[in-house]
């Protein structure tokens, strides 16, 4: 899904929750890069000051997790750490092809929600569920597959690919 939304200079904005499953995408897409599945070169921000906090826990105790030191040092590498309000809204000002992840998971609430007001409208981006999503949510809605999403008092149409990964439950 991210070689083919950066293929068409897209964004992907991944709603994850901070802590665990932002990791967790982190982790993946550290993988597709290191084994050339997706472009090296293709920017990931994480833009959730209470996921930043998260990943940065991971460093101790090492034994809390499975992975090896140099994967807790990819997930620290492989994205800009994104921790300001003005960090985040600068986000607005790039185009694709680039990864947002942030909070929430659902897109009940959050920076999420601003980066899909910005990146719905557009054919080439993309929203990428991972996992779940609870019924009445945000997530739920745009799982179903609804044209238009109401975010900041403002119905905003659908036109992004929504994708959404079972697995990642």
């Amino acid at each position: 899904a991210l070689r083919r939304a950066a293929s068409r200079g897209g964004v992907a904005v991944v709603p994850v929750f901070a802590v665990g499953r932002a990791q967790a995408v982190l982790h993946a897409i550290a993988n597709l890069k290191a084994s050339n599945q997706i472009p090296r070169s293709l920017p990931v921000f994480l833009d959730s000051p209470m996921a930043v906090n998260a990943t940065g826990l991971m460093r101790e105790p090492p034994e809390a997790h499975r992975l090896a030191d140099w994967q807790v040092r990819d997930l620290e590498t492989v994205a800009t750490m994104v921790r300001t309000p003005e960090q985040s809204k600068a986000l607005g000002r790039h185009h694709g092809p680039m990864v947002i992840l942030a909070a929430s998971g659902m897109a009940t609430g959050g920076r999420v929600l601003h980066h899909l007001s910005l990146y719905l409208k557009d054919h080439r981006n993309m929203v990428i569920l991972t996992g779940f999503q609870a019924q009445g949510t945000r997530g739920a809605r745009l799982a179903a597959g609804e044209k238009t999403l109401r975010l900041h008092g403002q119905d905003v149409p659908v036109h992004a690919e929504v994708v959404q990964l079972h697995s990642a439950s």
